[in-house]
Order: structure tokens, then C-alpha cells, then sequence
């Protein structure tokens, strides 16, 4: 007998505990019988196990009282070969919001997990993108949650999302090509652009645009708007300068402009007229007495310039990469010394033309 279809011992134990869990949501879960299901389950089993579980999973999330934790694990796993589309039949944008509101970080990975289902293909990142309400949700937790895996989950599927909806022109013409940012590996295949309306409605939307800059900076609106707390701040800010290179790498043009310049007088200390989320991020969110912080930065500049170099020439990106530079090596001599070296510290066959374009960049 082929092992996959061996059915799986404690089905209908558990099946029957998830009834007693929806009849009383102060119950504790028995953790041993989650736990003895879930590490039989594989590609084969998943499928006639998804109607008989899930819907129960779902209803005691609703009204859960105890840490989801195990009620999560198993719902992420079963809802491994479950399409986009297929998880909004079963649980509704105003349960995912809930998941992501929720104060236990298994229910922000399960919701977090379902959103990157959307990146599989761009017609499913384009149904995501019309959820305005779920989008603002998943962007605040992204960036307001305490649990650095969180942010990670956060960071990665955001990053897919848009990968997946790009519409600009890849990376490479029609070429395979690869680089690694933050430990991921960014892949460039000839694939079919996407539509673009994630882009829209992160970069286009007011109120969504909006929050991730006021959940990124530091000022007066902070305490007055229900700002995050400093040590939130960091993370939030660090989490926006991982980001930041990827998408720069994926549409320069839409992440170095904005349709609102009035939010640059709000959330930047200077005027700096229609300069989009890159310079923000760049130039004015991080606080550079903040010597971790400032490291961070410095560690953003590297990726990004790095990343920068292997996208296609054009006069746009050399321009806007020359004037970046000027403006953030000014009174900076950690930045300026560290973007100088960086070549030293790459592997031997990219450096000299690391080092070359470095040189440009910095009009040296």
C-alpha cells in the first residue's frame, strides 16, 4: 500500500474535540491530538481532510478565547494546497481582518499566510488589492506587531505581492537572473507582468500610503494620532528599510515619486515636494543619533545600491541614484566611508564593477 494514502490515526478524535472546542471557547485545547495529526499530514492526505477540518477550525477561531497557537498550526498546514480564491469561499475579509488584529502572532502568521497565497499569480494579487480594509490591516500589523517573525512574515509576503504585480519591466530582458537581499533570494524570470493594482493601491491609495508613512516616522503626529512606541518605531523602520531595495529594484520610478506631496510636509522635516516612500525611507525617516538605527541604514544603503547595479541602465536611475546619494552622504562620514569600502567586502568578481558604480553614483 502506497504510504501516502494511509489514513490518519486520530481524525476522529480530534474532529470530535474541535466540536467540544466550538461548544465551549474557554475549553483548553488537547494540544497531543493537534499535534498527532498534523505531523501525518503530507500532499496526499491534506485534501479530504480540508472540509472535514477547516470549517471547524474557522467557527472556534471566531469566538476562541484560549492561545490559537495549535488551532493555527494545523489550519496553515491544511491550507497548504488551498488556492486564494478557494480560502475567501471559506473565510471572509472581515475574518481575516480579525485574525490580523488579533494579539496572538499565530493568528497574524495563518492571515499573513493566506495573503501570500494571493502572490501565486497576478489575478489573485489583483482580487487582494480591491480589499482596501483588508490591505490596511495586514500593513498595520506588519508594522506595529511586537513579534520580529511577524514583521519577517510580513516583509516577505508584502515584498511577493508586488513582485507579483509589477507592472514595470523586469529586471532583466527575458533573462533568468538572481541576486540575495536580506538572506532571500530574489529570482528575475521572463514572467508575465502583473496588473499593477497592488502597486495602486499602496502607493495611490491616500489612506493606505498614508499609514505606512505615519507608522514609519517619528514627531509631534506620532503620540497625537496613536503612533507606535519607540521601541515599535525601530522595528517598524526596520522592517520598511528591508523592504524598500526590492521594491526599488522592482519600479524605481513608482517608489521615488508620490501623488501626495503634502504628506512629505507632514512626515519629513524638510520640504522635499513630490519625493516618494524611497526618500523617506532614505533620507528621513531614520534618526541617525540612534546609532543602531544609523547602522541600519547604512546596512539599507549597501542592499539597495547593491541591488541597484544589476538593474537596467537609464538615465532616470542614474539620475535619481547620483541626487540620493548627495543628499544622504551630506555631514554623513560613516555612510560615506562605509559605501567606499563596500566593494572590498563583496565577493571578488562583482567588485570591481561594484566598485565602478559606486564611483558614479557618488560623482567621485
Amino acid at each position: 500500500m502506497d504510504t501516502d494514502t494511509v489514513p490518519v490515526t486520530g481524525v476522529d478524535e480530534l474532529d470530535a474535540h474541535l466540536g467540544e472546542l466550538i461548544a465551549d471557547p474557554a475549553m483548553k485545547p488537547t494540544v497531543k491530538l493537534f499535534d498527532d495529526v498534523e505531523l501525518q499530514l503530507n500532499e496526499a492526505n491534506i485534501p479530504p481532510l480540508i472540509p472535514r477540518l477547516l470549517p471547524k477550525i474557522t467557527e472556534i477561531l471566531k469566538q476562541y478565547q484560549q492561545d490559537p497557537a495549535v488551532l493555527c498550526s494545523l489550519a496553515v498546514k491544511l491550507l497548504g494546497p488551498v488556492s486564494f480564491t478557494q480560502v475567501l469561499s471559506m473565510a471572509s475579509e472581515e475574518a481575516l481582518i480579525q485574525a490580523l488584529r488579533s494579539p496572538a502572532p499565530s493568528a497574524n502568521l495563518l492571515a499573513m499566510a493566506i495573503l501570500e497565497k494571493a502572490a501565486r499569480s497576478p489575478a489573485d494579487a489583483a482580487i487582494l488589492a480591491m480589499m482596501n480594509n483588508l490591505i490596511s490591516a495586514f500593513i498595520t500589523t506588519w508594522l506595529s506587531a511586537p513579534l520580529v517573525g511577524v514583521g519577517e512574515k510580513g516583509t516577505k509576503v508584502l515584498g511577493d505581492l508586488l513582485d507579483t504585480d509589477c507592472d514595470a519591466p523586469p529586471l532583466s530582458d527575458g533573462v533568468q537572473s538572481s541576486t540575495t537581499l536580506n538572506g532571500m533570494e530574489i529570482a528575475v524570470p521572463n514572467k508575465p507582468p502583473g496588473q499593477g493594482l497592488m502597486w495602486r493601491r499602496i502607493f495611490h491609495d491616500r489612506d493606505i500610503y498614508g499609514l505606512v508613512l505615519s507608522l514609519g516616522s517619528r514627531g509631534p503626529h506620532q503620540s497625537a494620532e496613536g503612533g507606535l512606541g519607540e521601541q515599535q518605531l525601530t522595528l517598524a523602520q526596520g522592517r520598511l528599510l528591508r523592504l524598500t531595495p526590492r521594491l526599488a529594484a522592482l519600479n524605481l520610478a513608482a517608489i521615488s515619486r508620490t501623488d501626495f506631496p503634502d504628506f512629505n510636509e507632514r512626515y519629513v522635516s524638510t520640504a522635499s515636494g513630490d519625493q516618494g516612500l524611497l526618500h523617506f525611507v532614505a533620507l528621513h525617516m531614520v534618526d541617525k543619533e540612534d546609532l543602531l538605527m544609523h547602522l541600519n541604514l547604512i546596512d539599507f544603503f549597501e542592499e539597495f545600491v547593491s541591488l541597484q547595479r544589476i538593474t537596467p541602465y537609464s538615465t532616470f536611475k542614474m539620475d535619481t541614484l547620483r541626487k540620493l546619494m548627495k543628499d544622504a552622504l551630506k555631514g554623513d562620514n560613516r555612510l560615506r566611508s562605509a559605501m567606499t569600502d563596500l566593494p572590498n567586502r563583496t565577493v571578488p568578481e562583482e567588485a570591481d564593477e561594484l566598485r565602478r558604480f559606486i564611483r558614479e553614483i557618488m560623482q567621485l
